[in-house]
């Protein structure tokens, strides 16, 4: 458990964000030092950075490094950059519902302190002090986030560890640990509240093609905290599933619908319908911010096209004919009836999940409280 936290995944130095490549391991443990926005929106839309409550972090993170690049002027010049800086980290990945709901956050909160400020004060609107107070308002607010991020990740862990303490092999899909979050993970939490405990586990990493997150990120970071953990081909999940040798599976999300529908890594619903043929359990981990109740069910979230090109080629080779077309979706949609329980900060929901859902969220934000994820 310590090894695992020796390089965050996401860092404030106090004037950048510094960053793990997540493009570069396991090969290589290389931090970037995120500067200005152009570079923030790249290493976001390569998957330098990854993991629905990571990015929301980071993209917070962002908006403070785009007021340093541009340094405006006066009050007005922020605002009009701060809203330009919405849509442009906050629309970077179009599935991962805590970006955007981070930068709206972040920029909302900041606008309307410094509003309250404005008013109360004599002060000129156009000062630099003005500016540097709203600076420290979006630092402060980002910073929140990432704690908030942590905090949730620690009792998703202690939670899913109560869900799965019958279970000793455990599957799971992509990368939900310390590389997608601000913590120790979400459905990876589990495993580590499990390792810490004394409990044994064993951890089935399907491989998560095409960038294979999976094989190359939770692989990574579980043997590095001491996990037993083996990587299996996506197409091969199944069938360990069937044959009974797979207790439970528990994966991370992306956007949760407020039906309780869950996009995650594509080919996470193939390891659902095979767990509900095998009458396993399968479970969701994610905090409260990845619930977005604007969106009734799956069918309403935008899955992200990514390249061809992440299908094509491998290792810097094309693997198919030149004549080959190919179809590259970032994320699948797993069915609410397909979910055992959705494990997050604020409790373990089960079915109905649309009675759940709205309960956590009502608990988690009073009405009233404009966080933005509605």
């Amino acid at each position: 458990m310590e090894t695992a936290a020796i390089t965050p995944t996401l860092r404030w130095t106090g004037d950048s964000i510094e960053i793990i490549d997540q493009t570069r391991l396991p090969a290589e443990l290389v931090l970037l030092d995120v500067r200005d926005v152009a570079s923030a929106v790249d290493a976001i839309g390569r998957l330098a950075i990854r993991g629905a409550p990571a990015l929301g972090a980071f993209g917070a993170l962002a908006l403070v490094v785009g007021v340093d690049e541009a340094q405006p002027d006066s009050l007005d010049a922020a605002r009009e950059l701060l809203e330009r800086l919405r849509h442009e980290i906050g629309d970077a990945r179009p599935t991962a519902v805590n970006l955007r709901w981070a930068v709206d956050r972040t920029i909302d909160a900041a606008l309307a302190a410094q509003e309250l400020i404005s008013a109360s004060t004599d002060s000129d609107n156009g000062s630099a002090g003005s500016v540097a107070e709203l600076r420290r308002r979006l630092l402060d607010e980002a910073l929140a986030i990432g704690a908030e991020d942590a905090k949730a990740c620690a009792e998703i862990g202690r939670l899913g560890r109560e869900v799965l303490a019958e279970a000793t092999v455990i599957a799971t899909h992509c990368n939900a640990g310390r590389l997608a979050t601000a913590g120790i993970g979400t459905a990876l939490a589990a495993f580590y509240a499990k390792a810490a405990a004394g409990e044994p586990v064993r951890v089935l990493a399907a491989e998560s093609r095409p960038l294979l997150q999976g094989a190359r990120l939770t692989a990574w970071e579980l043997a590095d905290a001491g996990i037993d953990v083996s990587v299996v081909p996506d197409g091969a999940m199944a069938s360990l599933i069937a044959e009974g040798e797979v207790d439970a599976v528990i994966v991370g999300a992306d956007r949760i619908a407020a039906n309780g529908d869950t996009a995650n890594k594509v080919g996470t619903l193939a390891h659902a319908l095979a767990a509900a043929d095998a009458g396993i359990g399968f479970y969701v981990a994610a905090p409260t911010t990845t619930i977005d109740a604007a969106v009734p069910s799956g069918n309403r979230i935008v899955i992200e096209q990514r390249s061809p090109d992440e299908v094509h080629h491998a290792g810097g080779q094309r693997l198919t004919p030149e004549d080959a077309k190919a179809v590259n979706p970032a994320f699948d949609v797993t069915p609410a009836r397909l979910i055992t329980a959705i494990i997050t900060d604020a409790g373990v929901l089960r079915p109905p999940y649309g009675e759940s859902i709205a309960q956590a969220l009502a608990e988690v934000e009073p009405a009233g409280s404009g966080t933005g994820r509605c």
